[in-house]
């Protein structure tokens, strides 16, 4: 991993963020064909590559007509307009590759009508706006970026009447309150005034016309009129620039001090504007939509290194390519990566110096920023080879936030070869800390077997591990380095899914020099190889057992009395995990008397594929009946409404339920709407059933999700189990 160079990530980075490259454009083929040069290269190249298309349905904006918003006055007349498109402030936010700010899958439409501001667009928003007496039906709700997803905004706005959503970025979010061109871009790493994040609004993840199917020439296909998890109203992104005229002309009572910004004006409810505003009271806001669907051809490209012993394991690693605009920093951090470790791996195969037990694949997925396409339809056309064959999925999607620390996400197992591999890397910066050491700095918990460690986050669903873990219950993680929390308050870096991320913005401010860059490529570098080279397997089952603990102390503690009052137990569940906590400390024991010795590889080969098959045992097709299983609400155990703001770059949404046949869905990493953070199903029923009556439908849910948890954890524990015991 010592050659890894930060000089050619950087080189890389400047010619992957050169142009725009948005799913299926001219350009994100261009890249399609650079990946194949490089992994077909005779001297760095790996022992296959190959590029695969699907035809799935996209979301733009019309070229012909532009998405508008304009106030119109009491005659029709336009009184103000909103931005098109951000300020050129360095030459590369002006050309026509620059796609228009829009909300993706959003419907085309018109509406016009009184504004009124409606904090984050959560429900509870919505419902705090008609406390106040305020009519919503046939407004234009504004609404900012945060707390909950993208989609949600509109969902929720459209369950209370309103005809039509704006959403802005609010300077205190994401800008730590600043706000003025000399305080941000170019001139520092804080979002511009006329700065807008683009995004996909649509609720599920994979082409919406084949869910559960590849998105291939012979899969069914739904009529579009039966595509469901579309915004239900037009909505369209706008800067904070125009939302200041627009918030700070508003009437109406004072928004709670909660939902006060940044824009430099106490915030007001609405509706309508103030009389001695810019706009005459009686004005509206009318919000122009025409965005249209096309089916278009998305590529993903899968480079191999065949293992030498056990070609038949495979260690995935993937990033996706696309991006909205430029991308230096979403996705192309993470492709510049990708392509820097692939080169150092192929020129120790091409040498004839190395090649590893198990197979490694790279994958460049395309059409992420949609909705996970591409790695969703890799999933679907490949289920039954991946579930049988997969060891690990590492994701590293944007490598680089920023430059204090690396931050990790994944499932229990991966926990122990994240440790070891960061305790060897040295820590970018001054001092001769490891990663390990600065990692644990910034965040860090209390473990009950281990004393004070990193914290290892959970996955949700806000990048391309989402349908390896939840669909096919494969080990996950996802690396990055980033930011200081304790020096900013941005819920994500500024500029993200805006065209000032680009090339120069992450030399200057992001990491200059490429330290981080580099730090991330080594370690992700060094999981790959203990993965794919370790005699036994560097996943550490036991470490399970701390979450069940965590889960199983919460629902005690804030379901246990509640639950004895209906009658239900949860001793069958403290058995459960019991008998886990035994099982895995077993096998941990027979792996480490097998290490001492000479172990017979076919029985080394069974140990790890028990390994290897544990995360699949946490996945129940009927646990979930309502949900499919990609559907992003909020994720177990904390809850993360917006989905970058902790990693990746597609945020899922809230919306309605799918009738579709369920294939698979995770006990414990399910999405979450309950507030007590225990097993999902558990802590979802309990928060529907808390206010209905003893012994109804909803209580016995209650039952029937502590019988799932219960009946996953005893045949996690079976499969821990030696497999000679039936």
């Amino acid at each position: 991993m010592g050659q890894l160079n930060a000089s050619r990530i950087r080189e890389d980075l400047r010619e992957l963020s050169r142009e725009p490259h948005l799913a299926t454009s001219l350009r994100d083929e261009d890249l399609v064909q650079l990946l194949l040069q490089r992994w077909r290269d005779p001297e760095s190249g790996l022992d296959s590559a190959e590029a695969s298309k699907y035809e799935v349905l996209l979301s733009f904006p019309s070229q012909e007509q532009p998405n508008l918003v304009h106030v119109v006055g009491p005659t029709g007349d336009i009184i103000y307009s909103c931005r098109q498109t951000e300020e050129n402030l360095t030459g590369e936010q002006g050309g026509p590759d620059v796609v228009q700010p829009y909300a993706a899958y959003a419907p085309p439409g018109a509406p016009q009508g009184l504004l009124v501001y409606a904090n984050r667009g959560s429900e509870e928003d919505f419902k705090e706006l008609q406390t106040q007496g305020i009519k919503l039906e046939g407004t234009i709700a504004l609404t900012r970026y945060g707390g909950v997803g993208r989609g949600a905004k509109a969902v929720n706005a459209a369950k209370h009447g309103v005809a039509g959503v704006l959403v802005y970025t609010d300077p205190a979010d994401i800008n730590d309150g600043l706000s003025s061109p000399s305080e941000t871009f170019p001139n520092s790493w804080y979002l511009p005034p006329s700065g807008v994040e683009r995004g996909s609004y649509y609720e599920y993840f994979g082409d919406p016309l084949t869910p559960y199917f590849p998105a291939i020439p012979s899969s069914f296909r739904l009529d579009l009129a039966n595509v469901s998890g579309f915004p239900p109203i037009p909505t369209q992104p706008i800067g904070f620039q125009d939302a200041r005229d627009l918030l700070c002309n508003l009437n109406g009572a004072l928004a709670p001090t909660t939902w006060q910004g940044a824009l430099g004006c106490s915030y007001r409810l609405g509706p309508g504007f103030r009389p001695d505003g810019n706009f005459s009271a009686d004005s509206q806001v009318n919000v122009s939509v025409h965005n249209r669907l096309e089916l278009r051809n998305s590529s993903n490209v899968l480079g191999v290194i065949r293992g030498a012993v056990e070609p038949d394991r495979y260690v995935l690693y993937g990033n996706h390519r696309d991006s909205w605009v430029h991308g230096a920093v979403d996705p192309s951090s993470g492709t510049a990566v990708l392509l820097e470790l692939s080169r150092v791996l192929g020129t120790l195969l091409k040498k004839g110096t190395w090649r590893p037990r198990r197979s490694i694949v790279f994958a460049s997925w395309g059409a992420e920023e949609f909705g996970l396409i591409g790695s969703t339809e890799f999933t679907e056309e490949f289920f039954n080879k991946l579930q049988e064959r997969t060891v690990a999925y590492i994701n590293v999607d944007i490598s680089v936030f920023a430059n204090a620390t690396l931050r990790v996400q994944g499932t229990p197992p991966v926990q122990s070869v994240v440790f070891s591999a960061t305790k060897e890397i040295r820590s970018p910066g001054p001092g001769d800390l490891s990663i390990y050491d600065n990692w644990i700095r910034y965040f860090n918990r209390s473990s009950p077997v281990y004393g004070l460690v990193p914290n290892l986050g959970s996955l949700g669903a806000g990048s391309d591990y989402a349908p390896f873990i939840h669909f096919l219950g494969i080990s996950s993680m996802d690396l990055a380095y980033t930011y200081d929390r304790s020096k900013t308050s941005a819920r994500i870096y500024p500029t993200y899914h805006t065209a000032f991320d680009t090339f120069d913005y992450v030399d200057k401010f992001l990491d200059p020099g490429f330290s981080s860059h580099q730090a991330v490529a080594q370690t992700a570098g060094s999981v790959i190889l203990r993965l794919s080279d370790s005699f036994f397997l560097p996943l550490n089952v036991s470490d399970y057992s701390e979450t069940l603990h965590n889960f199983l102390q919460a629902a005690q503690q804030d379901l246990g009395a509640l639950l004895e009052q209906h009658g239900i137990t949860l001793g069958p569940l403290v058995t459960a995990v019991e008998k886990f906590d035994a099982e895995a400390a077993a096998l941990v024991e027979r792996i480490s008397t097998l290490q001492k010795g000479s172990p017979d590889p076919l029985q080394v080969r069974m140990l790890n594929d028990q390994l290897m098959l544990l995360e699949r045992t946490f996945l129940n097709p009927r646990a979930f009946p309502e949900e499919r299983y990609y559907r992003y609400l909020q994720v177990g155990p904390g809850k993360a409404p917006d989905l970058r703001e902790e990693v990746g770059s597609f945020s899922a949404l809230y919306s309605t339920t799918q009738p579709l046949k369920k294939l698979g869905i995770h006990v414990l990493w399910a999405p979450r709407t309950g507030s007590v953070a225990t097993f999902p199903g558990l802590s979802n029923a309990c928060s529907r059933a808390r206010d209905t009556a003893p012994g109804s439908e909803a209580w016995a849910e209650v039952q029937r999700q502590i019988s799932i948890v219960v009946m996953a954890l005893e045949g996690a524990a079976a499969t821990l189990r030696p497999v000679a015991d039936l």
